[in-house]
């Protein structure tokens, strides 16, 4: 097939596993024989260059997020009809047979209208929460839609309709209600994510799951036995009240001279404030926590075989993790909250221990528990280890992909593409 990919960041320049994601599942097709082209922003991180690569255009502008900044309503006329003309300029030049959409968040939602105008075929793979958000977060739309907007608003919007300018603008960088935006074609990272969408309102819960795919060669080491001791533990995420990270660093105070162990943090703070409250709380507590700088994908599988138990705080719906998955691949135990699309994934005493979100005592008797129990930290870190390639190994996700994509093609062209029921 020959395929565009709509995106708002791409590796390497990128802020989190959705782009990550994007890439693995862009090079496994590319490497199949399908003929992948990217459509992503202009956004770069430092050190991530180079910014020129083959197959990857970067002409899209984010609004609002990552820094960019948020513009008035004539401004960011501008930044949507540039969009939309990268958009179609694009097509014209791949002619895609298919356009498979990713990550939209900060890019212009009007792009969709674009593509709904036309008849080809089209994929929507989230994994994270930018389709439930669409109607509140983005800008451009609200402006034009929004029924509780100030006065002034409603009357400029009133006279644009009336003087013909909405009908010009629209024609350029639709206008629509993002309520009227629709997903024949469409996958989830969990059914969680899916639901949560349909609960905001829209029609996707006909929508396919198909989880994300791990690089299982990376990960080299296997479960320890029973035999050796549980002494480090280990966080990886963003530094974050909803992650949960605090509730970890109470844990371990709570654990003071019952657990031997020590905590490693890998990570990085949003906010410099938030990180500095962690780092006191661990300074005053005296607790055995190492704060490590964020790290590559590539040192992830060697800091995973250093550590003994990951623990999986997260305290929000998070769509999928990723951390739990390498960590099992790894072979090591998971102890783990149950938010978001976790229940997809752990099981209780089987391939993890799980514990209530924000309780920092249930998760210190879940580490003692651990550690007390080493034929059971045996048994959870083997189940986990042999699941994770049996369901996640990237060939098993990538062939469920391509057969969606496929798929999307045949039935697009028997149904006329809105017309198809899945």
């Amino acid at each position: 097939m020959k395929i565009l990919v709509l995106t708002n960041l791409y590796p390497p320049h990128y802020e989190g596993g959705y782009e990550l994601h994007c890439e693995t599942v862009v090079k496994a097709l590319q490497a199949r024989g399908h003929s992948v082209e990217v459509l992503t922003s202009d956004h770069s991180v430092a050190g991530g260059s180079p910014f020129r690569e083959e197959g990857v255009t970067r002409e899209l502008s984010i609004h609002g997020l990552f820094g960019h900044p948020w513009l008035g309503i004539h401004k960011l006329f501008q930044l949507e009809r540039r969009n939309n003309d990268a958009l179609r300029k694009a097509l014209l030049r791949v002619q895609p047979e298919l356009v498979y959409v990713w990550n939209l968040s900060g890019l212009s939602k009007s792009m969709l209208f674009t593509l709904q105008r036309t008849s080809l075929p089209r994929v929507f793979a989230v994994c994270d929460h930018w389709i439930a958000r669409a109607t509140k977060a983005d800008v451009w739309l609200r402006w034009w839609n929004d029924p509780e907007a100030s006065l002034g608003t409603r009357l400029l919007r009133f006279a644009l309709t009336l003087n013909g300018n909405r009908h010009r603008s629209h024609k350029i960088a639709p206008t629509n209600p993002a309520k009227r935006l629709r997903f024949p074609r469409i996958y989830f990272c969990s059914q969680a994510l899916r639901e949560f969408t349909a609960a905001a309102g829209y029609n996707v819960r006909h929508g396919g799951v198909i989880y994300c795919p791990l690089k299982i060669e990376r990960f080299t080491s296997k479960p320890k036995s029973a035999s050796a001791s549980m002494q480090r533990l280990l966080y990886v995420g963003r530094l974050n009240g909803d992650k949960g990270i605090m509730t970890a660093l109470r844990a371990m105070a709570l654990l003071r001279d019952k657990f031997p162990g020590s905590l490693s943090i890998y990570g990085r703070g949003e906010t410099e404030a938030y990180e500095t409250t962690l780092k006191t709380f661990v300074q005053e507590q005296r607790l055995p926590v190492t704060f490590y700088s964020s790290s590559t994908p590539e040192q992830m599988p060697a800091i995973y075989a250093a550590h003994d138990a990951l623990l999986f705080t997260s305290e929000w719906p998070e769509p999928f993790a990723l951390a739990p998955l390498e960590a099992m691949a790894s072979g090591i135990p998971v102890i783990g909250t149950m938010t978001g699309g976790s229940p997809e994934l752990f099981r209780h005493k089987e391939n993890a221990l799980t514990y209530t979100a924000g309780s920092p005592e249930e998760l210190a008797k879940r580490i003692l528990e651990l550690d007390a129990d080493p034929s059971l930290r045996e048994q959870i870190a083997n189940t986990g280890y042999h699941e994770v390639r049996l369901r996640f190994a990237e060939p098993v996700i990538i062939n469920q992909i391509e057969e969606y994509l496929s798929e999307t093609v045949i039935c697009w062209r028997r149904y006329c593409g809105d017309g198809i029921s899945k």
